[in-house]
């Protein structure tokens, strides 16, 4: 089962990823962009802000998903893959972007990822409060210095894009207790 957690920084995926991963060590746990060495890379690249052209940026998601997709989903697609972020942030922060239509993403993720849908989709959710409360805690990176509306676009058009592609899914509410948001989780994947 390949089952992506989506949703804007600090939403709490990377908590609920390692909740599970305790519960199933034999899960396959990895992330987009970063899980593979090209990803690693690519990853450096787009945190610093390094980019102009927000199309390069585009392009250097799709590398990565493509090259992530053949390393470390496709082999494993037997098991329980589980990704921190994938296709569906990559959509949403290039409709935020803007000039590129829905479709036109939608196609180029279905050629990075040879057609092959997760089979479910965990989107995290979360408030303009809850979201400028944990960025206080911590250190921005370059996407998170575009601002809290910017992300908080982001999720609509995460939120817009899921409804359209009708892939299974739950929508979690970020602020939750941590417990909740994992039975909630455990219950809907079954595991």
């Amino acid at each position: 089962m390949y089952v992506l957690f989506e949703g804007i920084d600090t939403c709490g995926k990377s908590t609920q990823i390692e909740l599970i991963a305790q519960q199933h060590p034999e899960a396959v746990i990895t992330r987009e962009p970063g899980g593979t060495e090209f990803g690693q890379k690519a990853r450096k690249i787009l945190l610093e802000a390094q980019l102009r052209s927000r199309r390069a940026e585009l392009l250097l998601f799709l590398a990565d998903r493509a090259e992530h997709y053949e390393e470390v989903v496709r082999p494993n697609r037997s098991g329980l893959v589980i990704s921190d972020r994938g296709f569906l942030s990559g959509i949403g922060y290039a409709l935020a972007n803007g000039g590129v239509e829905l479709e036109e993403l939608i196609a180029l993720n279905r050629f990075a990822l040879q057609g092959d849908w997760p089979d479910h989709i965990i989107l995290f959710l979360t408030d303009k409060e809850t979201l400028l409360q944990r960025l206080s805690e911590k250190d921005p990176d370059g996407i998170e210095d575009r601002g809290i509306d910017y992300l908080l676009q982001v999720q609509e058009e995460m939120k817009t894009a899921l409804t359209r592609m009708r892939i299974p899914h739950l929508l979690v509410v970020a602020r939750e207790e941590i417990e909740t948001i994992h039975q909630k989780i455990v219950t809907y994947l079954g595991i």
